[in-house]
């Protein structure tokens, strides 16, 4: 249990979703979902998810978990497959979205409805696979999916499966280009090895009194000023060089390719 605690309290510090919600969860929570989660992790984690997702948020921007939403979350949990199953089933359904089989993906999708699993869970993973599996080929992946999930929200069970289809469906039949993710993943490795890096003295904001003057005059040229586009520096001296993001060339990434070699 202890151990499911800590791992929980890791995930509300460091977890990609939680970190960037203001999540206030109460101790007793934390250890009632720890201590009903039969030593899985995942089970406890998933939980958690599904309190936070399922809790309304405050006027201050806070969610407030607390044991009653624990206690409802764990309920929503019950399944009637094993728990291997069930992340069977969700591996299956997230690869048949990424691998293009509409078929498949809304096989998986009804399979895990008819299990218990709640939709809301469903819903984030098709968000998140419009930004990751079809990011810029085809950019309207992800407001559709995220109109599903809103759309959803407002109308529940049952019809509220149709606006999922239809997002699940679209990201089926998109283009696939995961350049988002890729770009994500180097810029985020850069940053943590150049964490002291200086901002160029062209992009620093100069509305403020700094405590050392820079002696670099470099200007800072306005893009307008030149038709949309300048060739100037924006990363640090470190990594001047550094290149995060490769267009894919595959959907409307094609367009941002020939933009970006333009540029060169």
């Amino acid at each position: 249990v202890e151990d499911i605690l800590k791992g929980l309290r890791q995930a509300l510090e460091k977890d990609v979703l939680f970190s960037k919600m203001k999540i206030n969860a109460d101790e007793d929570a934390l250890q009632y979902i720890a201590e009903t989660a039969t030593g899985d992790l995942r089970n406890a984690y998933n939980a958690l998810e599904l309190a936070v997702i399922t809790t309304d948020v405050q006027s201050d921007g806070t969610i407030h978990v607390d044991k009653l939403a624990a206690t409802q979350s764990m309920q929503k949990k019950a399944l009637s497959v094993d728990t291997g199953m069930y992340y069977d089933m969700i591996s299956a359904f997230i690869k048949s979205m990424r691998g293009s089989d509409a078929n498949a993906a809304m096989f998986w999708f009804e399979r895990l409805l008819e299990a218990g699993t709640d939709p809301l869970l469903l819903a984030r993973r098709i968000v998140i696979h419009a930004a990751e599996d079809v990011g810029l080929a085809d950019p309207m992946a992800l407001p559709v999916a995220v109109s599903a999930l809103t759309a959803f929200q407002n109308i529940g069970l049952p019809e509220g499966r149709i606006p999922l289809s239809e997002a699940i469906l679209y990201i089926c039949n998109a283009p696939k280009s995961n350049s988002v993710v890729v770009a994500l993943e180097g810029a985020q490795k850069c940053a943590k090895q150049h964490p002291q890096a200086r901002v160029p003295a062209h992009l620093m904001d100069k509305n403020y009194a700094r405590d050392t003057e820079t002696e670099d005059e470099t200007p800072y040229k306005y893009p307008h000023n030149y038709g949309g586009w300048v060739e100037q520096q924006y990363l640090p001296d470190e990594v001047a060089d550094a290149q995060f993001y490769t267009p894919s060339g595959i959907g409307q990434d094609v367009g941002c390719r020939q933009r970006k070699n333009k540029r060169k």
